[in-house]
C-alpha cells in the first residue's frame, strides 16, 4: 500500500514550512526536546534573514489534556521562535489551552490561527508525526 505526501499542515506557508507538531501529554521533561526540535528547524530554514512577519507554525491538536506545563511549553517555544525573528503560531488551539493562554497572558504573545480546533474537520486532513517522522496520512472525510 502507498500513502500519497501530503502537502503539510493547511494554512502553512509553503515557502517556509517551519511546523513543529506536538501530541499526547506534555510534561516538563519534554519541553527541552520540543525547544532542541524547533530551533533545528528554525536553523534549517535560515537559509536568508527571516522576512518581517516570519512564523513558524505548532499543531497543537493532538494535545492530551492542555495544561500549566503546555502553557509552560508554548511560552519556551515562542521565546526560541522569537530570538530566531519569527513568531510562533498555534493551530488547532484546544479551547481548554486557550482559556489557559487567556488567563495567564500569553494569548497576546502567542499568535492563534483562527481555524477549527476539532480533529477530522472536514476538508483538513492531517498526518501523524512521531518523533519526527511522517508516517502515514489519516485520511479526511468521505
Amino acid at each position: 500500500m502507498t500513502f500519497a505526501r501530503l502537502g503539510g499542515l493547511p494554512g502553512v506557508d509553503a515557502e517556509n514550512p517551519i511546523a513543529l507538531t506536538v501530541t499526547g501529554r506534555v510534561s516538563r521533561a519534554v519541553v527541552p526536546d520540543l525547544c532542541a526540535r524547533l530551533e533545528r528547524a528554525l536553523a534549517a530554514a535560515r537559509g536568508a534573514a527571516p522576512g518581517p512577519g516570519a512564523v513558524a507554525d505548532c499543531d497543537v491538536g493532538g494535545v492530551v489534556r492542555p495544561d500549566l506545563a503546555l502553557v509552560d511549553a508554548v511560552a519556551r517555544l515562542a521565546l526560541v521562535a522569537r530570538r530566531s525573528g519569527y513568531t510562533l503560531r498555534l493551530r488547532r488551539v484546544p479551547p481548554e489551552l486557550r482559556a489557559l493562554l487567556d488567563l495567564v497572558g500569553l494569548a497576546d504573545v502567542v499568535a492563534l490561527a483562527q481555524e477549527p480546533a476539532g480533529p477530522g474537520e472536514p476538508g483538513e486532513p492531517g498526518e501523524i508525526e512521531d518523533s519526527g517522522e511522517t508516517r502515514a496520512p489519516v485520511p479526511g472525510p468521505p
